[in-house]
């Protein structure tokens, strides 16, 4: 009964044996893995060996490498019924096979050690490159998030075609063969490939980073928006507000509009203030006290000058601007506000009137 075939795998009769069995060894590898991973944790604990960094990687690559042995132990337990069957002829049958095309399963296996060979290749870059900017102090997180996602894109990229070569496929043959196809989509995925590009160019110029603070005009349609870069992507940008609003934009948006990088250049900044007064305000006192609550402020450099100047004589009172130096900053808007706060205490307390908008109605009696 427990030798009857219930169904084929590759060259193998699958009987109920070979299924107990293959329980039996994906339940003891999975144990096995977990008892090597926590003894080598307790081992390099009591050792004093500080477990991270490159050290995880190898314990990692180590613990799973039971999985590995486990499939090759599985594979020969099918030769319980199958006795004539070896390794080699199991890797050498076609599971998949057409006129133009067959799939065994030696490329499967080998697609499969491709995909995890990259992923390791990518940590173990991910490593040497955390480490090699660690020991510099001139450089920036924007800076190794650049590196790390330049690797990962390339990695990818070589694992993609080895993947190709390792099912001979013929790259050439498939582009030709595809030309149409390609044509047709650029020519429908347009905006697609434009924000590709532009996280490309975000990558390479550095121009903007992980961790910048922006300034994005919106062309002026709309209030500029104030946001963080968190992650750059091929094609799209993660910004967050300072709402603390995560928002998705196209790379394009980030090349084709204006835009004013805070973290660039000198931090330092001129900020201006717009106040009105009523007519026939002092206006010596009203620059005095406007001056008095700008240096109020911690943030609001000292060695700076403060200055304030009659803009405009508007229809409802005179414009007068407050101008300051401070450090650019994301929470600009609070000082600003402090500031104000400020400014409408000291009018209070000197009487100065701030003008609000007054219509005078005249009604004609005709009759």
């Amino acid at each position: 009964m427990f030798s009857k075939t219930l169904f084929e795998f590759g060259p193998y009769n699958i009987c109920l044996w070979n299924i107990i069995i293959l329980i039996i060894i994906i339940l003891g590898s999975t144990i096995l893995r977990r008892l090597i991973h926590k003894y080598l944790k307790q081992f390099l604990s009591q050792a004093n060996i500080r477990v991270e960094g490159q050290r995880i990687t190898w314990l990692r690559l180590l613990s799973q490498s039971v999985y590995f042995l486990a499939f090759y132990i599985a594979i020969i337990s099918f030769k319980i019924n199958n006795p004539t069957i070896s390794f080699d002829d199991f890797l050498s049958f076609n599971f998949l096979k057409s006129r133009y095309f067959s799939l065994k399963f030696y490329n499967l296996l080998v697609i499969i050690a491709i995909y995890f060979g990259a992923r390791m290749l990518l940590n173990v870059t991910k490593l040497y490159i955390s480490k090699r900017f660690k020991e510099k102090n001139d450089t920036n997180q924007g800076s190794e998030y650049v590196y790390t996602q330049l690797a990962k894109y390339i990695i990818t990229l070589f694992a993609f075609f080895t993947c190709l070569k390792a099912l001979n496929i013929e790259i050439a043959i498939l582009l030709t063969g595809s030309a149409a196809l390609l044509v047709g989509l650029g020519l429908g995925l347009q905006d697609v490939f434009k924000d590709m590009f532009s996280g490309i160019i975000l990558l390479f110029e550095g121009n903007i980073k992980v961790g910048d603070i922006i300034e994005i005009s919106n062309s002026g349609t709309t209030e500029p928006i104030v946001a963080k870069i968190l992650k750059i992507n091929v094609r799209t940008t993660q910004i967050e507000t300072r709402d603390g609003n995560v928002l998705i934009i196209p790379n394009n948006k980030l090349t084709q509009e204006h835009i004013e990088n805070w973290s660039h250049g000198s931090e330092l900044t001129r900020f201006k203030i717009n106040v009105m007064v009523a007519y026939g305000t002092d206006t010596e006192l009203v620059a005095r006290l406007l001056k008095q609550a700008a240096l109020s402020h911690p943030k609001v450099k000292k060695d700076k000058s403060v200055d304030v100047r009659l803009s405009n004589f508007g229809e409802n009172g005179m414009d007068i601007e407050l101008l300051f130096w401070a450090d650019q900053s994301w929470d600009i808007n609070f000082y600003k506000s402090d500031i104000r706060l400020e400014i409408d205490k000291l009018f209070r307390e000197y009487k100065i009137v701030i003008p609000f908008p007054q219509r005078d109605i005249r009604i004609i009696n005709q009759i």
